[in-house]
């Protein structure tokens, strides 16, 4: 559009500046003088009504300021004029925009009323069991003495908070409903504009997110579900090109982290020369994500199949996968004695680490073998603390699974059996597929999953923890 109008003006007075002359234009046509503000179908006619609307002005007229305000009247009558000439030019082009319009907005309008049928649908029982919940909460609070037992006061009070968080939650989701669904409606007379209906998609969508997390957060009853976790990773040893399969499932996670919105970042990223990770570690620092990631605990095995002089051969490239959690209001109670862990000598690494070694720690729970290390803090110290309260959630977890109260009891052979088991196949030839050997389900989509699209792998889980 400027440079239209610009040409237009200099034709007939080359002594205005650029910004002279695009603030003559807007003044004569009664356009605000801030391109930004000037939509954009409006600009696309105006500059389609250019050239019949010159051919309308005397060439011989000079154009001062004071002439373009004078004729304003009159270019605006010639400029409506034209503007409704403008919209049959390139009449194939026009229809082909508006038919791809239509389709977005027929698709927006879709997934709105799918999503406030849900709502509708889930909301109001869900709200009746919250409001149920946090009743319950509240009376358990008003017969127990606080003072008794801290800890449990904390929980009490922690639990009628998320209760009443959930609680306005839903009644803020079927509010954001009901005005959804009121300008879609609106939108089938043309009353609102596109924007205000992006809007309420907006929310729908907002609305979709919550009642997923909602959903999700119900089936996580485990007693660690609701921590955040830490996903650890560690290269295979079949060499570089496990050290590269290695950076693509640390992309994955974070992949998928971002499409959730997620609080993550990666804490350590330990290097190879071949342009892959030896080991990393991820932290997610969000409700309910150990729940949500602990099924993606095992070896997780590409495979490709080659051609050569030699024929076919398939080649596998590992990674192992250890998720813990992270917890995220008060660290674990857990005691370990000095006697029971030993700080271990870093093996050595060739390629490049994203910390100094110097820091880092390593810590092995000597009666059962669990190993953990931290390198992200600044300090040694730091580490420390950080790999012991690492080493201290997973011992938790292991004595959850294998149902002992005894850190000691831990067979030490399942600990280093435990992330052996492969969880799933990524076949990137002779087809791109992901084979999840828990839940037995296929995806055709490889570059989807690898790109963080794990939604339907997890939730399959999820569903198959509830079954078991």
């Amino acid at each position: 559009m400027t440079y239209l109008s610009l040409v237009w003006v200099r034709h007939n007075q080359p002594n205005f500046s650029s910004s002279e002359s695009v603030k003559l234009i807007f003044q004569a046509f009664s356009f605000p003088p801030s391109l930004s503000q000037v939509s954009k179908p409006f600009e696309l006619l105006f500059l389609s009504s250019f050239y019949p609307l010159m051919a309308t002005t005397p060439r011989s007229a000079p154009f001062t300021n004071a002439s373009l305000l004078r004729s304003q009247s009159f270019s605006s009558r010639q400029l409506r004029f034209y503007i409704r000439a403008a919209r049959s030019m390139d009449s194939s082009k026009s229809r082909e925009d508006r038919s791809y319009n239509e389709l977005d907005l027929y698709s927006i309008r879709r997934n709105i009323e799918e999503i406030v049928s849900r709502v509708v649908e889930v909301a109001p029982a869900a709200l009746s069991l919250e409001e149920e919940r946090r009743i319950e909460q509240e009376e358990m609070l008003h017969r127990s003495n606080l003072w008794d037992d801290l800890d449990i006061s904390d929980e009490s009070l922690s639990a009628l908070a998320d209760a009443a968080k959930v609680v306005e939650s839903l009644k803020d989701i079927q509010y954001k409903a009901e005005e959804a669904h009121l300008i879609n409606q609106l939108a089938e007379t043309h009353v609102v504009n596109y924007n205000l209906l992006e809007q309420a998609f907006g929310t729908s969508l907002d609305a979709r997110k919550f009642l997923d997390y909602y959903e999700m957060s119900r089936l996580l009853t485990g007693r660690y579900d609701k921590q955040g976790a830490c996903v650890i990773l560690k290269a295979g040893t079949e060499g570089p090109a496990s050290q590269i399969w290695a950076e693509r499932i640390l992309s994955m996670y974070t992949g998928c982290a971002e499409k959730h919105g997620w609080n993550k970042r990666v804490v350590e990223k330990h290097l190879s020369e071949s342009g892959g990770v030896h080991s990393a570690t991820l932290e997610i620092e969000s409700e309910y994500i150990y729940g949500y990631l602990s099924g993606e605990k095992g070896t997780h095995v590409m495979i490709d199949h080659a051609l050569d002089d030699s024929g076919s051969h398939e080649a596998k490239y590992s990674v192992r996968v250890d998720v813990i959690p992270l917890f995220l209001s008060k660290v674990t109670a857990l005691e370990l004695g000095e006697t029971e862990i030993e700080i271990l000598p870093l093996a050595s690494e060739n390629g490049n680490t994203s910390t100094r070694k110097s820091s880092t720690v390593k810590i092995c729970h000597l009666p059962t073998g669990v190993t953990l290390q931290s390198s992200g803090e600044r300090s040694h110290f730091a580490n420390k603390i950080k790999a012991i309260n690492r080493l201290k959630a997973k011992l938790l977890v292991l004595a959850e699974e294998l149902g002992v109260s005894d850190m000691k009891k831990i067979n030490r052979s399942l600990v280093e059996n435990e992330l052996k088991h492969v969880t799933r196949y990524y076949m990137f030839r002779p087809q791109r597929l992901v084979r999840d050997l828990k839940t037995g389900l296929h995806l055709p989509d490889l570059n989807s999953v690898l790109n963080g699209d794990i939604e339907l792998l997890i939730r399959n889980h999820v569903n198959l923890r509830q079954v078991g």
